[in-house]
């Protein structure tokens, strides 16, 4: 007999198996223990509502067992037993209630001031009770209503009513909207809180007559506030609505309009965008809150940052007047331009462009007359006793007019300073100007001297080269003046080239247009090249300027600036406008004038 065992060997769960049921395991628990603790909460959620319905209709119960007239909130209209606020605590559960209880006209025998006039219109009431819950998660305010009727016939009422209509920036109703309404001057105070219907409007009926005592203000959450204003007050004497009178069986409507507020983002920066810090600057509005003298609704001064920025929230829709008020630094430029429209529910930007102040500077906005744009490129001429000078709306410029600091400077940060030449050119005989070396009573031949690099401050297109004298001494010889121009946006590649943005080329001719090669750079800088055919002459110039277009460049303006105070000629034109000319007078140390060139 061959007898066979057979015993099999089987081994335990790997340490991954294990880690992988454990990883199972605990995924399906937290699933299960999650869902557990969610039935929970709506489970106990669910008795919340139970509770809260609870506690509205005792309060209902209440209002339905009152006598008629006593069923109102304490201190509204209609004026009653029922408090405004109530904490009651039910199962457990603290909960807030709202009340509000309303008059209302119904149809059937007519409307106060409709045909046929209801000379009693209060025919019978709203009650209304809001519950909330602080404390419960996920409870969202309940809000319950019904009506309650007079069990007498109606009598003639002694009273009014007030409508309060409120609609937005569009003229559309808005709806919840939360309408205070306060008299103080009755025997016993009246204060109303309650909120606008699908159609704008809240209706009291069967209000006390009193003249001027309705103090109103409407508001919503994330909107602009209206309200009325008290006849002769201090500071606002003549408002444009005073608190609301109800008359004997009239209604007054009284209409409010709010909306969705905006936030604006300033920044304050130079014309080639370096931020101009802690720069003053004042807001005001076109509403007014009344009239001699006019009460503007906004009027505030305001600060950038030490980055030049500042946030302006809460602005309701309206234009709004800039200007500067800064110490130290004049606006010689706004972008988008003054006044600013803000629109309901906006982010819109803001762009000041300052300089260093000029004493009696003035800046001149020039719109399209139909369009009200800003036009670039119209020129600007202002003619005055020691003034004649002519600018082009929408470009920025910039000049050197020194050159006695010497050499070694790369980026133009020292006005008087510049990057090399050839030892050729004469920088301080005198300061202010250049020209060619005098060595022993005779010039140089020839000489060259290379700019500092000039910053716009952001990706610019570039227009006019501008320097003076323009001309030179007929004995230096043709040309004896010439420049040319390299610009990029990396600060190091400086590739010189003249008209046609050739290499041989130079500007000659005063006042040349620098060619559309160099435009979409940011950095630029020239050169300029003197010769001179006799040893006793030379070429010369004291200033030299170009001007731009960058980010930072404000549309369809101009600034003048070193003035003096008094009478002058502005002349605009442009090419297919019809040319303006006005006389201004210049009586403060900053003034804006505005200029509409009609097609």
């Amino acid at each position: 007999m061959v007898i066979k065992s057979n015993f099999h060997t089987s081994s335990g769960f790997s340490l991954l198996e294990t880690l992988v049921a454990i990883g199972v395991f605990v995924i399906i628990s937290t699933s299960a223990y999650q869902a557990y603790f969610a039935i929970l909460d709506v489970v106990k959620l669910n008795r919340v509502k139970i509770a809260a319905t609870n506690v509205v209709n005792e309060q209902f119960e209440i209002a339905r067992n009152l006598p008629y007239n006593q069923v109102g909130v304490v201190g509204s209209i209609p004026s009653g037993v029922i408090p405004y606020t109530q904490t009651l605590t039910r199962d457990g559960i603290t909960f807030s209630i709202t009340a509000i209880v309303r008059n209302i006209d119904q149809p059937f025998d007519g409307t106060l001031g409709g045909v046929p006039n209801d000379t009693s219109p209060a025919d019978n009431k709203l009650v209304e009770f809001t519950v909330e819950c602080g404390t419960c998660k996920n409870f969202t305010p309940i809000t319950f209503s019904g009506l309650v009727s007079p069990k007498n016939l109606e009598t003639a009422s002694a009273n009014g009513a007030l409508f309060v209509r409120v609609f937005d920036a569009n003229g559309d109703p808005v709806q919840s909207a939360s309408v205070h309404i306060e008299n103080n001057a009755t025997t016993t105070p009246i204060v109303i809180n309650d909120v606008t219907d699908a159609n704008g409007m809240l209706q009291l009926v069967d209000v006390p007559p009193e003249l001027d005592a309705y103090e109103i203000t409407v508001s919503k959450t994330g909107y602009s506030t209206e309200k009325t204003y008290p006849v002769g007050a201090l500071g606002n004497p003549n408002p444009r609505k005073p608190h609301a009178t109800v008359l004997l069986q009239q209604v007054t409507q009284i209409s409010f309009a709010i909306d969705r507020v905006s936030t604006l983002s300033v920044s304050s920066v130079t014309p080639t965008c370096t931020p101009v810090p802690s720069f003053d600057f004042a807001m005001v509005g076109s509403k007014l809150l009344g009239d001699t003298p006019d009460v503007y609704k906004y009027s505030m001064a305001h600060l950038t940052n030490g980055s030049g920025l500042k946030t302006v929230s809460n602005l309701e829709w309206d234009t709004y007047v800039i200007t500067a008020i800064d110490g130290d630094y004049d606006l010689i430029g706004i972008n988008p331009l003054s006044p600013l429209l803000i629109n309901p529910n906006t982010t819109p930007t803001l762009q000041l462009v300052a300089a260093p102040k000029d004493p009696n500077s003035m800046l001149v906005t020039i719109k399209d007359g139909i369009t009200l744009l800003p036009l670039t490129g119209a020129d600007v001429r202002l003619e005055g006793t020691g003034v004649d000078s002519t600018k082009t709306t929408g470009r920025g410029f910039l000049t050197q007019t020194d050159w006695s600091g010497g050499a070694g400077q790369e980026n133009f940060t020292n006005p008087a300073q510049f990057f090399a030449s050839d030892g050729n050119i004469e920088i301080n005989s005198p300061a202010g100007q250049i020209k060619l070396r005098n060595v022993f009573g005779n010039y140089a031949a020839t000489g060259w001297l290379e700019s500092s690099t000039f910053d716009t401050g952001s990706v610019s297109n570039f227009y006019q080269l501008f320097w003076q004298p323009t001309d030179m001494p007929p004995d230096t010889g043709a040309n004896s003046l010439k420049f040319q121009v390299a610009t990029n946006n990396d600060n190091s590649t400086w590739n010189y080239t003249g008209p046609g943005g050739v290499v041989d080329t130079y500007y000659t001719l005063g006042n040349p247009t620098v060619d559309a090669v160099n435009n979409g750079n940011q950095y630029l800088r020239y050169k300029t090249f003197m010769s001179t055919a006799s040893t006793t002459l030379t070429p010369s110039i004291s200033d030299l300027s170009f001007t731009f277009t960058s980010s930072c460049t404000p549309p369809g303006q101009v600034i003048f600036g070193g003035l003096n105070l008094g009478n002058y000629t502005l002349t605009i034109s442009k090419t297919g406008y019809s040319q303006v000319t006005i006389p201004v007078e210049l009586v403060d140390p900053w003034q804006h004038i505005e200029v509409l060139l009609n097609p």
